[in-house]
């Protein structure tokens, strides 16, 4: 199997601030271009944690092969 890569990005911000989160822009070499989705989580420290770790094992559960 190829080495992959995993794109992600974080950031915290106060709830009451965000009015919309949109899609991020990915160039690639061959010179297409692709989105990867954001998610938004909300909550304590430790449910944010929570629901992160759920996540990424939910996304994982996506791509057995790897």
């Amino acid at each position: 199997m190829a080495n992959l890569v995993l794109v992600y990005g974080m950031r915290l911000l106060p709830a009451d601030e965000i009015s919309s989160v949109g899609e991020a822009p990915i160039e690639l070499k061959n010179g297409n271009s692709a989105r990867v989705t954001m998610h938004l989580l909300e909550g304590s420290r430790e449910q944010i944690e929570a629901q992160l770790k759920q996540s990424l094992d939910a996304f994982f559960d996506f791509y057995p092969e790897i």
